[in-house]
């Protein structure tokens, strides 16, 4: 059975690799193989990824889409990894989780998790400024 993918004007895709940006209309695609698909909303450009839990989620969509480079991309992963567990020990359960889909091979599913990742770290910066802010002001 088919995927059938609808992109919405500009909407750009990543199919096996490759990036397909969709022109002024709107367009049907149907993949009719397995291989590793993103939507635009779920890619992570280099120059957005400017946190370590943001640097983690590139390093698995890179894995996720070439797999020609993966032991590259697995080195980044665990030195991000190990990096992170020593600046806020709280992401360990969450990181055993992504870690455990990684070595399976189960790239889109880490990548799930890791936008949770990412939402905590949210949380844990915003908690941040605002402990700076209470002392600030005393």
């Amino acid at each position: 059975m088919a995927l059938k993918l609808i992109l919405k004007p500009h909407e750009q895709v990543i199919i096996g690799g490759a990036v397909i940006k969709n022109g002024n209309g709107r367009s049907e695609l149907f993949i009719e193989n397995n291989v590793p698909i993103l939507r635009q909303k779920d890619i992570l450009n280099v120059q957005d990824a400017d946190s370590p839990c943001k640097r983690v989620y590139l390093s698995i969509q890179l894995m996720y889409v070439d797999e020609n480079n993966l032991a590259e991309y697995h080195k980044i992963y665990w030195d991000l990894v190990r990096d992170i567990v020593r600046a806020s020990p709280t992401v360990m359960n969450l990181l055993d989780q992504i870690s455990e889909n990684i070595l399976c091979n189960r790239y889109y599913q880490a990548l799930k998790l890791a936008r949770r990742l990412i939402d905590y770290e949210q949380v844990l910066l915003q908690e941040a400024q605002e402990s700076c802010s209470v002392v600030k002001r005393t």
